[in-house]
């Protein structure tokens, strides 16, 4: 399979050596602007973001309302087994390979307005601009929506790109649960938007991603664009840490075993673990779970999940194994029992050179301010680099704050990273004069 994906790359490379869009062609900010508005008005949140869960009643009102918008547009609608959705608008080649674009509606329980919403979207903006000026291309352009990118309610993370690039089996993702035993399979069954397509069955000819940067630097170096060159890898530990429920009050510090102690020596060592690999790396625990959570029990069990992140494959590795060692002596030192158990990650990504190539053409034709990045966070576009060709193109967000209800980006830099996109697919999908 490698070999056949390398040479698909230099055919690729061949294919794309083609005469660039003109300047002139701009997306409109204002209907892109107006579109984020109106998605963000399904599943708000409690302090003027989202919780779009995926697999809710709120994630299928926000799936529907992106059918209607893509079938206005003149698309055609594929569903596959794993809900990814496929806005597709022809191209003038019925041989050609499509060039897809997107990212995810799901967010976080509190998420912002932005995160994933703005590739979706940002592609549907695409396809109106092309029906706007009468644009036809060889390839296909094809808009998905991918299931479940955030994980937050069935992990992992990129649960359904997973599936679709062959690293996670549909069955095993059906069956995981989420807090209350709901299975996804069901789940995803109930909401209606379980299609008939074999995932992972389509064919590309390109992947672009839209996605706000996440972090801080994009707005620190005073950048409109950021171009994606790679992607840190990530491993997700979860560990159970069990010592024995006692009364807080009645029970002598001698005779404890307090697992929450526990946890708390080891997120001081995973921090430290992660300083040891600076400037680079970075290691915390998101998730963490108390049992019995009562403030005069001592707590008899905790679970958290240490999320470690390098764009060195070695780190990461390094940091995982440093993690059990430590954390085991920790449990024994204590008189804890202690167990891990990885439950996701994906190795760092290089993206391709020449989809990263017409990302960074587009942003010096258009006149944006642009920088390499290496993308800190995890997204559909890292699977999708492993069975076609793929890259990404990031804006700011005011503080680098994402993953929260006040993550925010302006209209400018929406229309920057969205003219970027048009720009990098049309010429990836060769304009037909």
């Amino acid at each position: 399979m490698v070999k056949i994906y390398a040479l698909h790359k230099v055919e690729y490379a061949k294919e794309t050596a083609m005469a660039a869009p003109g300047e002139n062609l701009k997306i409109n900010p204002d209907r892109l602007w107006d579109s984020l508005m109106e998605m963000a008005k399904i599943g708000p949140g409690v302090a003027g973001g989202n919780n779009r869960q995926t697999l809710t009643d709120e994630d299928a009102e926000g799936r529907a309302l992106f059918q209607k918008w893509c079938e206005e547009a003149g698309c055609t609608m594929g569903l596959d087994t794993m809900g990814n959705m496929f806005a597709q608008r022809d191209g003038t080649d019925p041989d050609a390979l499509p060039v897809y674009v997107g990212s995810h509606l799901d967010t976080q329980p509190t998420g912002g307005k932005y995160d994933g919403v703005l590739g979706v979207l940002g592609g549907l903006e695409l396809l109106r601009t092309m029906n706007d000026l009468g644009i036809k291309t060889k390839h296909p352009v094809v808009v998905t929506n991918w299931t479940n990118e955030e994980g937050t309610r069935y992990a992992p993370a990129m649960l359904s790109s997973g599936v679709f690039a062959g690293i996670h089996t549909q069955e095993w993702a059906y069956a995981k649960t989420d807090a209350e035993g709901l299975r996804f399979g069901d789940e995803l069954k109930r909401i209606g938007w379980q299609g008939d397509e074999e995932v992972g069955a389509r064919k590309m000819h390109a992947f672009f991603e839209l996605h706000i940067e996440q972090g801080p630097i994009l707005e620190a170096e005073g950048k409109d664009i950021g171009v994606v060159t790679h992607g840190q890898g990530l491993s997700w530990t979860q560990v159970t840490v069990t010592g024995k429920d006692a009364h807080t009050g009645s029970t002598p510090m001698p005779m404890r075993k307090n697992a929450g102690l526990g946890m708390a020596r080891m997120l001081e060592a995973v921090d430290q673990i992660a300083w040891s690999h600076a400037p680079h790396a970075v290691g915390a625990a998101g998730h963490i779970e108390v049992y019995p959570n009562s403030r005069n029990v001592i707590p008899g069990q905790v679970i958290f999940t240490v999320d470690f992140r390098s764009p060195d494959l070695s780190v990461i590795e390094d940091m995982e194994k440093r993690l059990r060692v430590e954390g085991q002596k920790i449990a024994d030192d204590m008189g804890l029992e202690v167990a891990f158990e990885k439950v996701g990650g994906f190795d760092p990504v290089a993206f391709d050179e020449g989809c990263v190539s017409a990302i960074r053409s587009a942003a010096e034709r258009l006149g944006y301010s642009h920088m390499d990045v290496i993308s800190g966070a995890g997204h559909d576009a890292c699977w999708i680099n492993g069975v076609a060709p793929t890259a990404m193109v990031m804006c700011p967000c005011v503080d680098g704050l994402s993953h929260n209800e006040a993550e925010e980006i302006t209209k400018e830099w929406a229309k920057a990273g969205a003219d970027v996109l048009l720009h990098a697919v049309l010429e990836t999908a060769e304009i037909v004069k």
